[in-house]
């Protein structure tokens, strides 16, 4: 039998009630050269039945033995005969055309492609910053610009993903440990030399509700997404600045104190901090940062509209974005 070109990764556990349109929105794509590998990953309810039952020769479904999401995942990537993997997550919906016009953008210097997506809820209204999130990550779409926005949060969103499968096997698939796996694998691509992007058609419609993961577990806390940037950031970097001394700033200079990395200065509005010192580190106003000194500026600024602030500010001065200064907020 030949190999598809994509095999589509659907890890699930305990999604008795959505796994079935989940499967059907990919086994009724317009691209139809496809496997779904479906890994039931120690569903107590009747997901691995609803999985078994979808009446079609391109599904496979797999015990996953309930080891976890990166478990599941790296099973069906090892599973998997395509040359590119998709993901789709197993409460989520998509266009049928999002394969057919995903493979259309994953042009040759590309190692993967996500989607512009749509948030949405069954109970209630999708949340401000929820809702803000997603237009953000939907503007990602040039390498350029998801590259320079990668430590400000996750830029992709992993269900609406297609990849390489070379790109994902040379950073060795999902890792897992304490740490959110899919900012963690983007990252890892990125960092190597991939690029990535986002196409700007909305084809993945993303299913918020109280128990989805990035809720409830302590991998997408705010303290480990914050401890996922320190660490790459201390790989690049031995001494940093950091513009923003509030929760997001000085979280981030802990952990990178944490990790061997020199704060020297912390850059923020509030006149109440201005002149102060914070766990030891001098804070001076916008106006001290002076032109580029060699040492590379973290912008840390949680506040709403504070990241464009700093870009326009830093650019007036001759500071050159990911030459002198990153954004990581």
């Amino acid at each position: 039998m030949s190999s598809p070109l994509i095999s589509v990764l659907l890890p699930a556990r305990d999604a008795e009630a959505t796994v079935a349109a989940a499967a059907r929105c990919i086994l009724g794509q317009t691209l139809g050269d496809l496997e779904l590998v479906a890994v039931d990953d120690g569903s107590v309810d009747g997901t691995g039945a609803v999985l078994r039952s979808l009446d079609d020769p391109r599904v496979r479904v797999l015990d996953g033995g309930g080891r976890g999401l990166v478990h599941a995942l790296n099973l069906g990537l090892t599973a998997a005969r395509g040359s590119l993997i998709a993901r789709m997550d197993a409460d989520d919906e998509c266009d049928p055309r999002r394969l057919e016009l995903s493979l259309k953008a994953l042009t040759p210097e590309l190692s993967g492609v996500g989607t512009a997506v749509e948030i949405f809820r069954d109970d209630q209204p999708v949340s401000p910053n929820l809702s803000a999130y997603g237009a953000w990550l939907s503007s990602l779409t040039t390498p350029e610009r998801l590259f320079r926005d990668r430590f400000v949060e996750s830029p992709l969103c992993h269900g609406s993903v297609l990849l390489r499968r070379e790109a994902l096997e040379r950073v060795k698939g999902w890792s897992d440990g304490d740490f959110p796996e899919d900012w963690d694998l983007w990252l890892k691509l990125l960092e190597s030399g991939h690029l990535l992007s986002c196409v700007p058609q909305v084809l993945y419609r993303w299913r918020d509700h109280a128990r989805r993961l990035t809720r409830t577990d302590a991998r997408y806390a705010f303290s480990r997404h914050a401890a996922l940037k320190a660490r790459y950031l201390a790989a690049k970097h031995r001494r940093l600045t950091l513009a923003g001394a509030g929760r997001t700033g000085l979280e981030l200079s802990r952990l990178l104190r944490q990790r061997g990395v020199e704060v020297d200065r912390f850059i923020d509005v509030n006149p109440r901090k201005i002149g102060q010192r914070l766990e030891g580190v001098p804070v001076v106003a916008p106006d001290e940062v002076g032109a580029p000194n060699g040492v590379h500026l973290v912008a840390a600024a949680g506040s709403k509209g504070a990241r464009e602030e700093i870009r326009r500010h830093l650019a007036a001065r001759g500071w050159v974005e990911g030459e002198h200064f990153t954004c990581a907020a």
